[in-house]
């Protein structure tokens, strides 16, 4: 996506991780979760295709960091659950047109 593309859809809400499946290989986001912020600009969510393993996610040349804006102008269905607290964690399977809240998972403390 070109810096022309990225529209203001969701500003100001700091930094975010995305893996390379959303921004190079424009897969939808289907798996989203919010964890503590690390700093004052980093909004604590991290966005993937849920697609990823463990072993993709441990490439750091596989993911980075970005503004949570640029990512809602790959996938605009994050948008609603960006005000969602810290702990959050949705998911939408693959056929699905709505995330939903996930209950029973917690990113690993690596």
């Amino acid at each position: 996506m070109s810096k022309d593309d990225i529209h203001p859809l969701a500003t100001g809400r700091g930094g975010c991780i995305a893996s390379d499946r959303i921004t190079i290989d424009g897969l939808p986001v289907r798996f989203m979760y919010r964890q503590q912020p690390h700093n004052p600009q980093d909004s604590g969510w991290a966005f993937l295709s849920g697609t990823e393993d463990d072993a993709y996610m441990n490439d750091a040349a596989k993911h980075d960091i970005y503004d949570v804006n640029t990512i809602a102008n790959y996938d605009r269905s994050i948008i609603p659950f960006l005000d969602a607290p810290v702990g959050s964690v949705f998911e939408k399977v693959p056929g699905a047109t709505d995330f939903v809240l996930i209950t029973d998972w917690a990113p690993s403390r690596s």
